[in-house]
């Protein structure tokens, strides 16, 4: 068979099902934007970035949201001009698979009319009980306006259901936020978890070479770990609680990971970022040698990271779930973690991991003070932690072959 993964940021969530692909005799072609590190059997193409302009923001409330629609418009017709180019080569697939987040599946049906069309369905917004609306401090004072803006959001995602024959979405709680008669066309099946790489080590250490020093398993160490610190993954509502946690616990070292840009929600004052902007609201009342930032890493890094950890702290607002909750629990971390709904899709308090309210900024403290307090009695979370993914989400074993059976499928 014939496959074609259309990502622009590939291979993101296709990595390992397009590589399993190639690896069982079937040709594999990937379209994206940008450069990666190649897979063996997958012939990985570039298409051009369209050139956006951004002309509505300032005339209209609705200016941002257009703007965002249409350059979801444009990237669409790019991936399609490559899409035929392919085409007009000879390449005719028998499977698209695209990523509906950035309007790359737009007009897929237009160009492979007879393909069968598996759209991945990471998210849709504005449902009852997700992220619009959860955070008041950064919520829009205008409930209309919103309203107006998440529709226009959703505008390509609802090309992409309405034009696939099946959908795949990681979890039940983001399958859960799409139209009823979408959900019908939705099947959830993880990307996967690399068990056997993200496990506990014992030996492994951590390098802070700005603090010289070497961080060990047994070492009262907290990690918390994002693509970038921002409200949606609740890095204000952590580091506020950091004053009260280091009074309750004073030897304690927070090691944060992630970058300084934004990857959800609205950006930070011009100028500025939101690290600095809550890192400087409790900076005086920090001992700020004992908390570390240190930015993006490499994965066998944060992996290491992961695996000195006495805590791993995770929140989240009712949003996409992070891939790092899942490694570090693999890894068999002690994972204490907002109780918002794609986290309690995973852990149940007090029997894989613990749960603290996402806006309880003393709970917070409280909780992490008592649970590296009484790390050696919460063992078994760690070790259930890691039985959760190794028995539901493990890469080998039970999501790669999901995928695989669902995309060779003769009919879906």
């Amino acid at each position: 068979m014939r496959f074609l993964f259309v990502h622009q940021n590939f291979p993101g969530q296709f990595r390992h099902v397009s590589a399993a692909l190639a690896a069982r005799g079937h040709e594999v072609v990937a379209l994206g934007v940008n450069r990666a590190e190649p897979i063996a059997g997958v012939r990985h193409l570039l298409y051009e970035e369209p050139k956006l302009d951004h002309k509505t923001a300032g005339r209209n409330p609705l200016g941002p949201a257009l703007d965002e629609l249409r350059t979801k418009v444009l990237r669409g017709e790019a991936a399609a001009r490559a899409m035929q180019a392919l085409r007009a080569g000879g390449f005719e697939p028998d499977v698209v698979v695209v990523h509906s987040g950035w309007g790359e599946a737009f007009f897929v049906r237009d160009v492979f009319p007879k393909a069968r069309f598996v759209a991945y369905a990471e998210y849709y917004y504005g449902a009852e009980g997700g992220d619009t609306g959860f955070d008041p401090e950064f919520s829009s004072g205008d409930a209309t306006l919103a309203s107006k803006r998440v529709r226009i959001k959703n505008t390509h995602l609802l090309h992409a259901l309405n034009d696939c024959d099946v959908a795949l979405a990681p979890t039940g709680f983001q399958k859960a936020q799409h139209p009823a008669w979408a959900q019908e066309r939705i099947r959830v099946i993880h990307e996967g978890i690399d068990t056997q790489r993200f496990r506990p080590d014992p030996e492994a250490t951590v390098t802070l070479r700005n603090a010289k020093l070497v961080l060990r398993p047994g070492d009262e160490v907290v990690t918390f770990v994002v693509r970038q610190l921002e409200p949606y993954r609740g890095y204000h509502v952590f580091m506020r609680a950091l004053p009260l946690l280091q009074k309750l616990r004073p030897n304690l070292r927070v090691v944060l990971v992630g970058g300084d840009g934004t990857s959800y929600g609205a950006p930070p004052p011009k100028g500025k970022t939101w690290r600095a902007i809550f890192q400087e609201e409790v900076q005086a009342q920090l001992d700020m040698e004992r908390i570390h930032f240190v930015g993006r890493v490499p994965h066998t890094v944060l992996t290491q990271l992961m695996q000195v950890s006495a805590l791993h702290v995770y929140l989240t607002y009712p949003f996409v779930l992070s891939w790092s909750l899942l490694e570090a629990m693999s890894i068999g971390c002690l994972v204490l973690a907002s109780d918002t709904a794609p986290v309690r899709e995973v852990i149940e308090h007090g029997k894989n991991g613990l749960l603290t309210p996402f806006f309880d900024v003393e709970a917070l403290a409280h909780a992490a003070a008592g649970a590296l307090k009484n790390g050696k009695k919460l063992r078994p979370l760690r070790e259930a932690a890691r039985q959760t993914v190794v028995s539901r989400y493990d890469l080998a074993s039970i999501c790669l072959p999901a995928q695989v059976e669902l995309l060779e499928k003769s009919s879906l």
